[in-house]
């Protein structure tokens, strides 16, 4: 059974075609990379996948279920999206670390915070670190370990090491690797050379259409 089955997805804008008959599937623990040209439709794509954006038509099936008939919610606590530019909210590290605890009903995991803090060479006690007050390499990590608060089944990486210095980049290189050992499969878009080499397959998406075969590793 694929985790994840995209079945002849369509996507127009202003009447243009923007994702055109794409379909391929994804297996759990997969690694899996888009790339291709700018402007080729990989980050529409990873935003249908993640219900940021609605198929004009064919099918997005999550676990043998259509991705229509899931609760949004529900469905985004296991298909996990990180934007290019890292969103975060509130004053603090903690504000943003809390918020998924906040989304289930459950008393925040401190231990699992700092846990993870530590896994991006951050320190503990950034818990209470004012968000102004983050680097730019720093913001993205923790917008990273939001989402990995709770295990996703996929996690979507949209560019996350776009602009990013070479220690952020390596760390979060390193964040993923970590990820993958924990059976979460991921969709990474990029352009980076070395980070398309870590995917076990590429796929090139140019004007809306996959062009070629995937190609496994």
């Amino acid at each position: 059974m694929s985790l994840l089955r995209l079945a002849d997805v369509q996507y127009l804008a202003t009447g243009q075609k923007i994702i055109d008959h794409v379909s391929f599937s994804l297996s759990k623990g997969e690694f899996l990379t888009l790339t291709g040209p700018s402007g080729g439709g990989k980050s529409t794509l990873l935003k249908l996948i993640a219900t940021l954006l609605t198929p004009t038509a064919g099918e997005i099936y999550f676990k043998d279920k259509k991705q229509t008939d899931y609760e949004i919610t529900t469905y985004r606590q296991q298909v996990s999206y990180c934007f290019q530019q890292p969103s975060l909210f509130g004053e603090t590290v903690y504000d943003n670390l809390i918020f998924p605890y906040t989304l289930r009903n459950q008393n925040f995991d401190k231990q699992r915070a700092e846990s993870l803090l530590q896994l991006v060479d951050l320190p503990r006690d950034y818990l209470l670190k004012k968000i102004v007050a983050l680097s730019g390499g720093e913001k993205q990590r923790i917008a990273l370990i939001r989402n990995l608060m709770f295990l996703p089944d996929i996690l979507l990486l949209d560019e996350v090491t776009a602009g990013l210095d070479e220690k952020s980049k390596n760390i979060v290189h390193d964040l993923i690797t970590t990820i993958q050992k924990e059976n979460v499969a991921i969709i990474q878009v990029t352009h980076d050379a070395e980070e398309i080499k870590k995917a076990t397959r590429t796929m090139w998406l140019e004007k809306g259409t996959l062009i070629n075969e995937p190609i496994s590793r």
